[in-house]
C-alpha cells in the first residue's frame, strides 16, 4: 500500500465553504447520538458559530485535513482566553469514514497539539464511545498517558485535559 500524503491547512475565509460542506457529513455522523434532522431541502442546519472562525479575530482556527490532496476532514480549534479549563479547546474534529483507522486522525491531532503548545481540553458526547476511545488512544500516546478525564456535571460528557508542554511525544 502506498503511503498517504497528509496535510493540515488553515482555511482562509474565501474557502470556508469546504468546512461548511464537510460539516454536513459530521452532523450526519452525530445523528447516532443526537436528535438531528435535515430540513425540507435535505440539509442539516448550519453549525452554530461557524462564521466566527473567520470573523472573530485570532482566537479561532479552522483547519482542513487532507489526504493525497483531497479533503479528509477538519478540525476547529479555539484558543481559550482566561479559562481555567486550559488554553486550547478542540471544539470539533472530524475525519471522513473512508480515512478512519488509517492514522489520518491521529496524525492530524498530534500535528495540532504540536502547533499549539500548552494546556488542552478535548470533549465528546457521552454516548459517542468510538470518539472517546479514539481520544484516549491519541492523547494517551501523545502524552504517554499523562492526561486527566472529567465529566461535565450537567450532561455527563467526558473531557480530557492535558498539556503538550513536556509531553513525552512519540513518532515525531
Amino acid at each position: 500500500m502506498t503511503p498517504l500524503e497528509l496535510g493540515l491547512e488553515l482555511v482562509p475565509a474565501e474557502r470556508k465553504q469546504i468546512i461548511s460542506r464537510l460539516m454536513q457529513f459530521y452532523l450526519y455522523d452525530f445523528t447516532r447520538y443526537l436528535d438531528l434532522d435535515v430540513d425540507r431541502d435535505g440539509a442539516f442546519p448550519a453549525y452554530p458559530g461557524l462564521e466566527a472562525y473567520w470573523n472573530s479575530g485570532h482566537n479561532k482556527y479552522p483547519y482542513l485535513i487532507t489526504c493525497d490532496n483531497r479533503p479528509a476532514g477538519f478540525a476547529l480549534v479555539d484558543r481559550l482566553l482566561r479559562s481555567s479549563e486550559g488554553q486550547y479547546y478542540m471544539t470539533e474534529f472530524f475525519v471522513m469514514q473512508k480515512y478512519r483507522r488509517s492514522g489520518v486522525g491521529k496524525w492530524a491531532a498530534h500535528r495540532l497539539f504540536d502547533m499549539f503548545p500548552g494546556d488542552w481540553k478535548v470533549s465528546q458526547i457521552r454516548a459517542n464511545e468510538p470518539a472517546r476511545s479514539f481520544w484516549h488512544r491519541v492523547i494517551g500516546e501523545y502524552t504517554k498517558g499523562s492526561f486527566k478525564e472529567k465529566f461535565n456535571p450537567q450532561q455527563g460528557n467526558p473531557s480530557q485535559y492535558f498539556s503538550t508542554l513536556n509531553a513525552g511525544k512519540v513518532n515525531k
